[in-house]
């Protein structure tokens, strides 16, 4: 429920959030990065979902959001097999608007500070207006709650923690 609160914090901020992607972002910090307006990410940067390594799910807004950023397609992958993306890969999907370190995304997000407030939060709230609804979908939150409440998720966590291939059951 924090991070879900963070992330739309994000969306709904009424000035440009800008992300710097450099090394590994994955999980929580591909949450983070998709739930900003803007990104830029370094070539050798990382970017994915390893969700299905651990025997969680995300929430459905995170989905929604991958989706719409990098396509179906790509988030699929990232989602279905934990596929990861290069920073090289998000500029070319979109998923990424301009390469660069923090130092770059600062720039950015100073050039963009310099720039009418009112119109980018305009604008910003138009674009977020765009989104699609999330669907009421009982299935979806049944599938959601039982992946939390598995034993694959305290099994994906063991493992992660124990740094070693987790065995997953179905349970």
């Amino acid at each position: 429920d924090l991070l879900r609160t963070l992330l739309h914090a994000l969306r709904d901020a009424p000035f440009a959030c800008i992300a710097a992607i450099e090394g590994a972002a994955l999980g929580a910090g591909t949450q983070l990065a998709v739930a900003c307006d803007v990104r830029t990410a370094t070539d050798d940067a990382v970017i994915g979902i390893p969700a299905a390594k651990l025997g969680l799910v995300v929430d459905l807004w995170t989905v929604q959001r991958l989706v719409a950023l990098a396509g179906q397609g790509p988030a699929r992958a990232m989602l279905l097999t934990a596929d990861t993306v290069s920073g090289a890969d998000a500029l070319r999907l979109g998923l990424a608007q301009r390469a660069g370190d923090a130092d770059a995304a600062v720039a950015w997000a100073e050039e963009t500070a310099a720039k009418a407030p009112l119109t980018i939060a305009g604008h910003k709230r138009m674009l977020n207006a765009l989104d699609a609804a999330l669907p009421d979908d009982p299935e979806v939150t049944a599938a959601f709650d039982r992946a939390w409440a598995s034993a694959d998720l305290a099994e994906g966590r063991a493992a992660f923690a124990e740094r070693r291939t987790p065995v997953f059951r179905g349970e």
